[in-house]
């Protein structure tokens, strides 16, 4: 028998996944922070700061007494965080480094087949160089290790020093032990992972069944194709080989989608249905999510879920842009509502509103916009601004 979840039930379920159904203004501790980030599973990391960094909005999101230093004391100093790929750079619990080193070993080989493409024969000259520098010289910075007259440019442009020290970090003998401006400090991994994660094995099917289990925990309910994007550590086969290997331990369930089409066949884990009534609903509050939250990072998931088509257009030329450079998805209760172009000017000391899109059939009502600038003060003041400035035209 298969289960029709509507889809009011499938946003509520996938928000409260996300941790964005919980209370957004109760204290948030140290080991809270941490709880919260394995609860998500992974927080992405992006250089552009817009507004704020990526990291840092997406846990102002969920909790709007989370503190900057906590996460830095996670990362740098506590070794309960980690940094490394998932679909892109994300900030990861510890414990499952374990599950990483499967990754590792899966893209060595990759990565010196596509990196001789990009640098040429014997660009792996500087490896063992570079990681003898860092075993005996400790922690170090790209720039800090620089081929004399090689001039910068993008990841495209990599001196070799450099490429090594990313090579060491993608295969797993180098961690992040921490930033500096931004810039990665890079130090082997048995000196910034405790020997309790880094040190244990486990078995190829242990990892399959740990990637797939633990994502779709995550996901609430998917396809095995979502199971298998959700850490980037299996491949879509895998993914379906495990689901129909534990179809025993899991429940059928059709996804009804917001445009009221063909519900879209999932899998659960046994036990979800008898569940449902306990996911709470979402805050009736408008918030701002970063366009790296995790809750976006499937586009075509979140167009079926939300009904609402969204693209990152940082890359795409201006002319062409549909809305703007860096802008940002809101969310009202459990629907995506809109979009904000907005900066932060920290010279004049103001947050800048450029400009609001509220989606066809959100009305820009007295109680909506009251809840949105009390959204844009928060936002203000998380970024370290005095006040919201909305300038002319903001509203379209």
């Amino acid at each position: 028998m298969t289960n029709l979840l509507s889809n009011r039930d499938a946003r509520r379920v996938f928000l409260a996944k996300q941790g964005l159904a919980n209370p957004p203004n109760r204290a948030l501790t140290k080991a809270g922070l941490l709880q919260l980030i394995q609860d998500i599973g992974f927080v992405q990391v992006d250089s552009i700061s817009t507004v704020e960094r990526a990291h840092h909005l997406i846990l102002f999101s969920r909790n709007q007494t989370y503190r900057r230093e906590h996460l830095t004391e996670l990362l740098e100093k506590d070794g309960a965080l980690f940094e490394h790929w998932t679909h892109d750079a994300s900030i990861l619990p510890s414990a499952f480094f374990v599950y990483w080193k499967h990754k590792f070993r899966r893209e060595e080989q990759s990565i010196v087949e596509r990196w001789r493409k990009w640098r040429g024969e014997g660009f792996e000259a500087a490896f063992e160089e570079t990681y003898e520098r860092v075993l005996q010289g400790g922690a170090i910075m790209a720039r800090e290790i620089k081929a004399d007259g090689h001039v910068s440019g993008g990841w495209w442009n990599w001196h070799p020093n450099k490429a090594a020290l990313e090579y060491h970090w993608r295969t797993g003998k180098f961690a992040i032990a921490g930033r500096t401006n931004f810039q990665k400090v890079y130090d082997l991994v048995e000196r910034v992972i405790p020997a309790e994660f880094h040190s244990p094995e486990v078995e190829h099917d242990e990892f399959v069944d740990w990637a797939c289990r633990s994502a779709l925990e995550r996901l609430g309910f998917a396809t095995s194709g979502e199971i298998a994007a959700f850490w980037d550590l299996v491949t879509p086969q895998e993914a379906k080989a495990w689901v129909d290997a534990h179809r025993k331990e899991l429940v059928e369930v059709l996804i009804a989608p917001a445009d009221g089409g063909k519900p879209r066949p999932s899998v659960a884990l046994s036990g979800f249905l008898e569940t449902l009534d306990s996911f709470p609903e979402a805050p009736a509050r408008i918030r701002v999510l970063s366009p790296f939250d995790p809750t976006l990072r499937d586009r075509n998931r979140t167009e079926r879920l939300f009904g609402f088509f969204y693209r990152i257009e940082v890359f795409v030329p201006e002319p062409k842009r549909e809305y703007g450079y860096y802008v940002f998805p809101l969310l009202e209760g459990d629907r995506l509502v809109g979009r904000i172009d907005m900066k932060a000017d920290r010279k004049a000391g103001t947050l800048d509103v450029k400009r609001l899109w509220l989606e066809p059939g959100v009305k820009a009502s007295a109680g909506r916009l009251e809840k949105l600038e009390a959204e844009l003060e928060r936002i203000a003041r998380f970024a370290g601004v005095e006040k919201v400035v909305l300038m002319e035209g903001w509203r379209g």
